[in-house]
């Protein structure tokens, strides 16, 4: 990325700690640079224009400088408009934080997902479904996917073949879904792979097979790694 100075950039905070008396050392997702470290120094101090604005999921325009891994956090501004997010809504936040967190690589631009990041935390913040925030959650989880190179196969089959609404599938990792036998554990109904080529979770059967399967290859990817927000699903 261009080192020096950037100015105006719309960001998220991820994820911010305290940084030795005074400072933060922010985590946050912008729509041009990717993923970034920086510090906001002093930005504990009672008289900071800083204390108070690096909140996670609020939209801000953040200006850095420097160069290395950890860059200076020079100006944030919030931008308004998103409803603080609690309860449920809340914890799918944390959810999708940890997956940028984990799988999302350091100084990687991916604005079509930061658009739909932000988008996400807009119907967060202002619906009180959960049957809507588990769609998002499918509908940004394979996005996901799809920015770092796994792209998971719906319409078709391993061989080539259209995917059927009544067959029954076994999704292989990096393959795609191959027909199984109806008796087969662990399969997938055709319809619900069709339901998520079109970002369609309105079946309750599609959005717990679905949920099932982006569990199985988010633990792929993130090798093992835990997701500490899972925990609070189930708290």
């Amino acid at each position: 990325m261009p080192r020096g100075r950037i100015d105006n950039q719309p960001a998220y905070v991820l994820h911010a700690r305290p940084y030795r008396e005074t400072s933060l050392l922010a985590e946050i997702f912008s729509r041009d640079y990717g993923r970034l470290a920086l510090l906001a120094r002093g930005a504990r101090r009672p008289q900071s224009p800083l204390r108070g604005l690096l909140m996670g999921f609020q939209p801000l325009e953040l200006s850095w400088a420097g160069k290395g891994e950890v860059l200076t956090l020079v100006r944030a501004e919030w931008q308004g408009g998103q409803t603080p997010l609690a309860g449920h809504p809340l914890f799918c936040g944390y959810y999708l934080n940890e997956l940028l967190l984990k799988l999302l690589p350091r100084e990687d631009a991916h604005p079509r997902l930061f658009g739909r990041y932000a988008e996400i935390l807009f119907r967060l913040g202002h619906s009180a479904k959960d049957s809507i925030a588990e769609a998002d959650l499918r509908t940004f989880e394979r996005a996901l996917l799809g920015e770092l190179g796994y792209g998971l196969t719906l319409a078709r089959d391993s061989g080539g073949d259209a995917i059927l609404p009544e067959g029954r599938y076994r999704y292989e990792i990096e393959r795609g879904p191959a027909p199984a036998a109806a008796a087969e554990p662990g399969t997938i109904a055709g319809q619900t792979l069709l339901d998520m080529a079109a970002d369609d979770y309105r079946r309750s059967a599609t959005r717990s097979e679905a949920k099932q399967l982006m569990r199985r290859l988010l633990a792929h990817y993130l090798d093992g790694a835990e997701l500490e927000s899972r925990k609070l699903f189930q708290g």
